[in-house]
């Protein structure tokens, strides 16, 4: 197990994103963000671009998860291959990348970015839609699969709460490769539930970096 995997084991993973035209959308204002997750005990940081990558990378020593959302249908997630290698030149220590069976933009195979990342010293995470994305980044030889994308391909229904249906199936299948949970962990029960289930390491965002999803949360039930 490559030494960046293992010091994300048993441990939160904070992700820190701002999407467009939100006032936190500042790669120094991601930073900070970052900076004071690490603080808090978060043993990895998951962020998107290439500003915020580098300034993020900047400013912690925990490992970085790197991610670069470009469309906002099918494949955006770290689309590809080009945009995979600049996530990892920014500083990524870990690239993400969408592993469903979409047609991907440049034409290539899921496996083949993988193939490609993997000749340069690029590991590689799968974010997953379904347990078939799992069993194809597997094959394809991942570093990390996670329930990333589940509810939002259209493979699986967007539950509550994370997916742990698809999550104790990955587990199982594979239980030599590091199962991430990502996805609505949204209070500390569900992560100590995430974290009893098996999973290598959790990732939280909107319930730790977004305010303004958290302040519409109370703001519900007023």
């Amino acid at each position: 197990m490559h030494q960046t995997i293992e010091r994300i084991k048993g441990g939160l993973v904070v992700s820190c994103q701002a999407y467009p035209g939100e006032p936190l959308r500042h790669p120094e204002t991601m930073a900070q963000m970052a900076m004071a997750a690490v603080e808090g005990g978060a043993v990895g940081i998951r962020c998107q671009g290439l500003a915020d990558i580098a300034a993020i990378k900047g400013q912690v020593s925990v490992p970085v998860i790197g991610i670069w959302k470009d469309g906002e249908e099918g494949v955006y997630i770290t689309p590809t291959l080009r945009h995979a290698r600049c996530c990892a030149a920014a500083g990524a220590d870990i690239v993400a990348i969408d592993a469903t069976g979409r047609p991907r933009p440049d034409g290539l195979t899921y496996a083949d970015t993988v193939h490609a990342l993997h000749d340069e010293g690029v590991l590689v995470m799968a974010d997953c839609g379904s347990f078939a994305d799992a069993e194809r980044a597997v094959e394809a030889g991942t570093d990390i699969i996670s329930t990333t994308l589940s509810g939002y391909t259209g493979d699986r229904p967007k539950t509550d709460g994370p997916d742990f249906e698809l999550l104790d199936r990955m587990i199982e299948a594979f239980p030599d490769v590091p199962v991430l949970c990502e996805g609505r962990i949204h209070t500390p029960a569900q992560l100590r539930q995430v974290m009893a289930a098996g999973a290598w390491a959790a990732v939280v965002g909107t319930a730790i970096t977004h305010p303004m999803s958290i302040t519409r949360w109370f703001v519900a039930q007023l």
